[in-house]
């Protein structure tokens, strides 16, 4: 089982999302940039609730529709994300993540290159509820929890001093990404919260969710799920070509 949302490909719902996979138990999508995966503070419109109502108005379900949230993404980052359509499979998607047989992959665009080609970064993160901030602390800290990764640098622009990054998550922090490579002196494109000295206000952050794979929570074939970035600065600084190479590599 296999969706793929190349440059086509994929299904835009009435709602205006893009779907990448859907089942009896599954919906894979593209989640936008700048909308919250669940309801927040901010009281703005979150992906969760928009979706409920498109699989309502799609089916014409009466009453309240079920959908489980599986895993999250940044309110700025876009990209690939699955839901749950039962709680069946909500709670086998979940003992996934949670047994690390659901696989994450992300592209980055960072400022500078990385000090090794390849390299697993592990660091114990702290997370700050009032300031909502995440920083690196020392291991044994309290509240700290291991954070890892593995990097690969795909390719560096260098008359703007980027760099494409491919980031496997093996673990799900808060901003786990964005803290892990600015620790290592390669905040994130667009990055307001842990690259202002590199960043100007309004810039988008460059962080999108390029491939979820997992077993199917009933039929245990594995599920790939892909979405390419968009094609815009500063992604455009790398070829579609590039990017769908590296989609099928997963």
């Amino acid at each position: 089982m296999t969706a793929n949302n190349y440059i086509e490909g994929s299904t835009p719902a009435k709602s205006g999302f893009d779907i990448l996979y859907e089942d009896n138990h599954l919906l894979g999508i593209v989640k936008p940039v700048n909308i919250p995966t669940q309801g927040d503070a901010s009281g703005d419109p979150d992906l969760l609730s928009l979706l409920k109502e498109d699989i309502k108005e799609r089916y014409q379900k009466p009453g309240n529709v079920y959908l489980g949230l599986v895993h999250r993404l940044d309110r700025p980052v876009g990209g690939a994300m699955v839901f749950a359509k039962t709680s069946k499979a909500a709670s086998r998607l979940s003992e996934a993540v949670r047994s690390r047989n659901f696989d994450k992959t992300y592209l980055a665009i960072v400022h500078g290159t990385p000090p090794k080609r390849q390299d697993r970064l592990t660091n114990t993160l702290l997370k700050n509820e009032r300031t909502n901030t995440v920083s690196v602390v020392s291991k044994g800290t309290a509240g700290g929890k291991e954070a890892i990764l593995d990097y690969e640098v795909i390719g560096t622009a260098g008359n703007d001093g980027l760099s494409l990054v491919k980031v496997t998550l093996l673990t799900g922090r808060p901003h786990q990404i964005r803290v892990q490579l600015s620790h290592i002196g390669c905040p994130l494109y667009g990055d307001q919260k842990y690259g202002q000295a590199f960043n100007k206000p309004g810039q988008q952050i460059a962080l999108w969710s390029l491939y979820v794979g997992f077993p199917h929570p009933v039929t245990k074939e594995q599920v790939h799920i892909t979405s390419l970035p968009p094609d815009e600065a500063p992604w455009s600084l790398w070829s579609r070509q590039t990017y769908q190479e590296l989609a099928r590599q997963l």
